[in-house]
């Protein structure tokens, strides 16, 4: 079963002036309905030093297969969620965000924007999703088929991946 994480990175939320955390539970209920199992949840302010503290947290301790990430990808100035990732990152991963930007991009001219990124922390994959929940779904829907795959890999299949 693969294990997930999902970390939210909003201001708002986190302060507690949005009480629904919709794009998370987007994230969560999807992966739920692959048959995967979400094993930590958290929300944290877009601040880099909290995202990264937080993602190394949860890589090192080994809990998660798999984290996304939701928020903080876009061009304001607190969006910081790219730059916290690859502040922790060992390996880029970079299939996975750039079939979310083209795909979103088919969508809506908006999709080109996200500076989202994905990379592997020690034997966990993360991706920065949008913070939208259409586009969190979105996302997902593009990705989600090559996960398991990636994870088999990270944790140290050595067949070949033709096959």
């Amino acid at each position: 079963m693969i294990r997930i994480g999902v970390l939210t990175v909003s201001d708002s939320l986190f302060r507690g002036e949005r009480e629904k955390d919709e794009s998370g539970e987007e994230i969560k209920n999807f992966c739920r309905s692959l048959g995967w199992s979400v094993e930590r949840y958290g929300v944290v302010p877009d601040e880099e030093e909290l995202i990264a503290k937080k993602l190394i947290e949860w890589c090192d301790e080994g809990s998660v297969d798999v984290i996304f990430t939701t928020g903080g990808t876009g061009f304001s100035p607190r969006d910081v969620t790219p730059e916290a990732t690859r502040a922790v990152m060992e390996r880029e991963a970079p299939g996975f965000s750039e079939i979310i930007r083209i795909k979103s991009y088919e969508i809506t001219p908006h999709g080109i924007i996200s500076r989202g990124v994905s990379g592997i922390r020690k034997e966990t994959l993360i991706i920065n999703l949008p913070g939208s929940r259409k586009a969190v779904r979105e996302a997902l829907e593009f990705v989600h088929g090559a996960i398991p795959h990636a994870i088999e890999k990270l944790k140290g299949d050595t067949r070949p991946c033709g096959g």
